[in-house]
C-alpha cells in the first residue's frame, strides 16, 4: 500500500513538472482495495483494469520501474511509452491491461474468464470498476453471461463517491451497487473498501466461490476519491481559479 501511495505521488509531482506524457489518474487512499483483493489472487490468475489503474497493476507484481518510464512516455515503458498512464499491461504476471474507456474491461473480462472455463482451468479473472461503469449497459450484459455459464470471474466495484464531477448518489439508483447482482443471481457485498482485512475476506470468498465452479461474485467496495478525477483536471480547476480573478472576464 506504501509503495502505490509514493508511485501515486511520484507520479502527481512528475505531471507538474511536465515530464508526463498526457494525463494521471491517481488512486490515492483507494490502495487497500487493490491490495486486499490481489492477496487472494495467485500469479496464474488475471486482472482487468481501469484508467485509475496504477495500483492494481502494482499489486498484481508490476514492474514499477516499466510503470514509470511508461509515464514518461519512455521506450522501456510497457507499451515503449506510447500507451501513457491509462493503457499499462503485463500478461506476465497476470494483467491484462488497463483501459481508457469506462467499462470496457468488463466484456474482455467475461472473455478471459470464457477461456479459462474451456480450459478447464480454475484460475479466476478479477474485472476493476467505478460507480459510474456500473450503470454501463456493458455491465448487465457481461453479469448475465457470468452467471448463465457461471463464469469464474468476480466483478469489484471501487465505489469512491464520484463519477468525473458526479457524485454516486445522483447517477446511481441503488445506494448499495452490490445488490444490481442479486438481480442477475448471483451473490453481491459491500465492503468498506478502506479497512484492508474486510477487503481480502470478501476476496477470499469470491475467489473461492469462482474456483470452485460456482459463478460469478459482485464486491462493491466504498472509498472515497481524495484527488481530483485526474491531473489534468486537477490543474485545469487551478487555471480556473487563477483567471477568475482577471477584470472584465466571463466567468462562464
Amino acid at each position: 500500500m506504501w509503495l502505490i501511495r509514493t508511485f501515486e505521488e511520484q507520479a502527481l509531482d512528475l505531471f507538474k513538472k511536465s515530464f508526463v506524457r498526457g494525463t494521471v489518474h491517481p488512486s490515492i487512499g483507494q490502495e487497500a482495495i487493490a491490495v486486499g483483493i490481489t492477496a487472494a489472487l495467485r500469479k496464474s490468475d488475471y486482472v482487468l483494469s481501469t484508467y485509475r489503474g496504477h495500483g492494481h497493476c502494482s499489486a498484481k507484481g508490476a514492474d514499477l520501474r516499466r510503470m514509470m518510464g511508461e509515464l514518461l512516455g519512455k521506450c522501456d515503458g510497457y507499451c515503449k511509452g506510447k500507451g501513457g498512464s491509462m493503457h499499462i499491461c503485463d500478461p506476465e504476471v497476470g494483467f491484462l491491461g488497463a483501459n481508457g474507456i469506462v467499462g470496457a474491461g468488463m466484456p474482455i473480462a467475461g472473455g478471459v474468464a470464457l477461456k479459462l472455463q474451456l480450459d478447464s482451468r480454475d484460475d479466476v479473472v478479477v474485472c476493476f470498476f467505478g460507480d459510474g461503469a456500473s450503470n454501463q449497459g456493458v455491465f448487465h450484459e457481461t453479469a448475465n453471461m457470468a452467471a448463465i455459464w457461471k463464469l469464474p470471474l468476480i466483478f469489484v466495484c471501487e465505489n469512491n463517491g464520484y463519477g468525473l464531477s458526479m457524485p454516486a448518489f445522483r447517477a446511481c439508483s441503488v445506494p448499495d451497487l452490490s445488490t444490481r447482482a442479486v438481480g442477475h443471481g448471483f451473490p453481491g457485498i459491500t465492503v468498506d473498501g478502506n479497512d484492508l482485512p474486510e477487503v481480502v475476506a470478501a476476496s477470499q470468498q469470491a475467489v473461492r466461490r469462482a474456483r470452485s465452479g460456482e459463478g460469478p461474485t459482485f464486491i462493491e467496495c466504498k472509498t472515497h476519491r481524495w484527488e481530483k478525477h485526474s491531473a489534468l483536471a486537477r490543474m485545469c480547476q487551478g487555471l480556473l481559479v487563477l483567471i477568475s480573478g482577471v477584470p472584465g472576464l466571463d466567468r462562464r
